[in-house]
């Protein structure tokens, strides 16, 4: 057993280490994905593992997301899925997903998806990572496919060669239910300061299962983790369960500013866009020009623009469409707008010009880098 230094903390935890040695895929840029191989991970939920493009290799931070576009039934659907691989292996990027009952994405990839099958996907995005807050002890709760981006981050410890102290507390429905379980297990004879501990809601058909059963609770906790006070914090999961962990670790004084969590529930789907009040100042019109394939198209103040965009026929990415995923970034080349975001772009990409379309709203005419 070793102890950190603050480099090597800071080689996870700093932007610079996954923005170098492979082919930046900006967010808003689309490319085509070719299916290498599917691994059945549980037995309703699978990982598959993609080779971009030509084979090249690309960057992105452990525990983003990509945005994947295909063809259901005639409709064109889109959804976010974080990238389960670590970025230490850039020339395989892949998600896991769990099929789910009546989801339309899910159940198509879990269907047709197998080697050679093509998909397009968007580049990664989002700031659920480990450069948001750099620490030398980190706690992750997950519970079902809310394990994946937090299995990218931990894989991506791992591939750095860094025995850092983690403690990864995941809870499943059942056991047969736990994603990465094996892989899990190994991972922690690698790094003997990985901690990992399941929680189950029953046992299903695993009669010799020894672990707790029911729902995480701070004595559990306390007892898992005695100095949880003092770890940074990254969760991940349903709705429901973020809301309990934070609850949770507010009755036992966490501090809220070392809390993070996933921004936005995968499986809610597409949220409604946020409307802004009328006013006469509003009603203002401004025009909308793409520097790449010399579009224009006018608006009002009123709309945001990818609702002005998406009315005018040009296609943007997007997901949310609460300035929380981070899908629409696109960069504006001229003009001002208003952006009230809730938490999917961050200061830097502001500071060279990038904003997120499903939130902002036109003060001036604008070129987009579109």
């Amino acid at each position: 057993m070793f102890g950190l230094t603050h480099d090597a903390i800071d080689r996870l935890s700093d932007a610079h280490t996954w923005e170098s040695g492979a082919t930046y895929w900006a967010s808003g840029e689309q490319t085509t994905l070719t299916c290498c191989r599917v691994v059945d991970e549980t037995h309703d939920v699978k990982s598959f593992e993609f080779r971009v493009g030509d084979g090249t290799p690309i960057r992105f931070e452990p525990g983003q997301f990509m945005t994947v576009s295909a063809s259901v039934q005639g409709q064109s659907v889109e959804r976010c899925y974080t990238i389960s691989s670590p970025p230490t292996r850039p020339y395989l990027v892949s998600i896991t997903v769990k099929s789910v009952p009546g989801g339309v994405m899910s159940n198509w990839l879990h269907e047709n998806m197998k080697p050679g099958t093509q998909l397009r996907a968007f580049g990664p995005s989002g700031s659920f990572t480990p450069t948001a807050a750099p620490a030398t002890r980190s706690l992750y709760l997950s519970a079902g496919s809310g394990v994946t981006p937090l299995m990218s981050m931990t894989r991506a410890s791992i591939d750095l060669g860094l025995d850092r102290d983690i403690v990864f507390v995941h809870s499943a429905r059942t056991p047969a239910d736990i994603v990465f379980r094996e892989e899990l297990k190994k991972l922690t004879e690698l790094s003997p300061r990985l901690k990992t501990f399941f929680m189950c809601e029953g046992v299903g058909d695993e009669d010799g299962w020894s672990g707790p059963v029911g729902r995480l609770s701070l004595q559990l906790l306390s007892q898992w983790v005695p100095d949880y006070i003092e770890r940074e914090v990254f969760t991940c999961g349903p709705a429901g369960y973020m809301n309990a962990v934070r609850t949770l670790l507010h009755e036992g004084g966490h501090n809220p500013a070392r809390y993070h969590q996933e921004s936005f529930d995968i499986s809610a789907g597409v949220a409604p866009e946020p409307i802004a009040p009328a006013s006469e100042a509003a009603q203002q019109s401004f025009t909308i020009k793409l520097s790449r394939s010399s579009k224009t198209f006018t608006m009002n103040a009123a709309e945001t623009v990818l609702s002005a965009a998406r009315k005018a026929g040009v296609a943007i990415p997007s997901s949310c469409s609460q300035g929380m995923c981070g899908t629409c970034k696109t960069k504006v080349l001229e003009g001002t707008v208003d952006m009230n975001h809730n938490g999917g772009i961050r200061e830097r990409e502001i500071q060279k010009g990038f904003r997120l379309l499903c939130c902002s709203r036109p003060t001036s005419d604008l070129v987009l880098e579109l």
